[in-house]
């Protein structure tokens, strides 16, 4: 969930992540919909999901208590990319199914697995490090038409140049625009012709 100006920060409600004095979250509310809460819907299948520290203590204080809205959250594997957390921190021994991973090579390893889908979710230094490693397949967005100035960014920091395809899209009611892009190569330049 991004606004225009790429700020992904606390959709979901105003105390959701204040850091850095953010005023703004709960930004996506006035936004939800049919089209939205079907495309949602799909998003939330049987997955196991990569997270960052911060946006998996956000999740693990709430979705082990609310599974029945998103069961497959709890069923799922977590990995928390964290340097600091420890296997043994009861935060992850109390959501099952959660371990931490710490280094890049831990997230190539999963990644190369055999298994369900990887889904990151929030986390946004985590895409960040992603994107800069060249390990997204692709980008589910959903794109809201407003923008929020400050706040933490889906592209930041050390994007690597990459090409993406758009494979799915929807556009609600309320003009948020829901797409898919898979990864496609390098890319290209050229000269365009008038």
């Amino acid at each position: 969930m991004i606004s225009l100006d790429g700020v992904m920060q606390a959709p979901g409600g105003p105390k959701e992540d204040t850091s850095g004095g953010f005023k703004y979250g709960g930004w996506t509310a006035a936004y939800t919909d049919e089209a939205f809460g079907k495309a949602m819907m799909e998003e939330l299948k049987p997955a196991d999901y990569i997270l960052g520290r911060k946006t998996f203590q956000i999740w693990a204080g709430y979705w082990p208590e609310h599974g029945d809205f998103w069961p497959a959250v709890n069923e799922g594997a977590k990995y928390v990319f964290s340097k600091n957390l420890k296997k043994s921190d009861p935060m992850v021994t109390g959501w099952k199914h959660s371990a931490v991973i710490k280094t890049v090579a831990d997230i190539k390893t999963l990644k190369r697995s055999k298994g369900r889908d990887i889904q990151v979710w929030g986390s946004s230094e985590l895409i960040q490090l992603l994107l800069r490693h060249d390990l997204v397949d692709e980008l589910r967005l959903k794109i809201y038409p407003l923008t929020l100035g400050k706040g933490k960014k889906l592209f930041g920091k050390g994007s690597i140049p990459a090409a993406f395809t758009l494979t799915e899209h929807v556009v609600t009611s309320k003009g948020v625009i829901i797409a898919c892009y898979k990864r496609a190569g390098k890319v290209k330049t050229g000269t365009i012709e008038i």
